[in-house]
């Protein structure tokens, strides 16, 4: 009883902690959600009543805008079927794994938890690299930037910031995988890799949001 309690008391405070941190995640990404909503619904529309007509010749509260004020060069805006819902399976796939590999542990079944949990790892790589090659096709063959006004900043920031919860998350697992293989879970003690599976549904959840109300919608 004595060990139970030694050991369950920091799980449950480092479990707390992790409930924060996830927290405060869904409020730094609720800012950036808001700030396009405040900009599709709100400013755009406000925009193009009588005191906003006149901004620049053939402006259209439309979204998105594909030419703006000054040297903004026309683009294309990012289509949601093709590349994008790619990653989306990617990253769904990603989340099975990693469930699997829970149960696995859970089960006492290692070899299996080290398969499921190092595919998630490539998953996460593999969802990177498509994500910097849709980058690189937006740039330079769908004039697509930061510059290309509310549309292109907020792309960028959005996905931008996301990829970088992944790459932070397939960091995270990656160090779960080597502990793993150094013996350092079994099927009771295995807060670390609990606390790394939260973070990585938690990103994929994100995604799914990103997904319909910035390239989808």
């Amino acid at each position: 009883d004595l060990h139970r309690r030694r050991h369950s008391f920091p799980t449950r405070r480092s479990s707390d902690l992790m409930g924060w941190f996830i927290f405060s995640e869904i409020m730094f990404f609720g800012a950036l959600f808001g700030a396009l909503f405040y900009v599709r619904v709100i400013a755009l529309p406000d925009l193009g009543g009588p005191g906003g007509a006149g901004l620049w010749d053939g402006f259209r509260p439309d979204w998105p805008a594909v030419t703006g004020p000054g040297d903004i060069r026309p683009y294309r805006p990012m289509a949601a079927w093709g590349l994008p819902a790619v990653n989306t399976l990617i990253l769904l796939s990603s989340g099975l794994t990693l469930t699997l590999a829970h149960l696995a542990l859970l089960a006492g079944r290692r070899r299996r938890v080290q398969w499921c949990l190092g595919a998630t790892v490539l998953l996460g790589a593999l969802f990177l690299g498509l994500q910097a090659w849709e980058y690189r096709h937006a740039m330079h063959e769908m004039g697509l930037s930061l510059a290309s006004g509310a549309y292109g900043m907020t792309f960028y920031l959005l996905t931008g910031f996301h990829g970088l919860h992944v790459f932070l998350g397939a960091l995270i697992l990656s160090v779960v995988w080597l502990r793993l293989m150094r013996g350092h879970f079994d099927e009771r003690h295995h807060f670390a890799f609990e606390a790394a599976a939260w973070y990585w549904h938690f990103v994929d959840v994100v995604w799914l949001v990103l997904f319909v109300c910035v390239y989808w919608l």
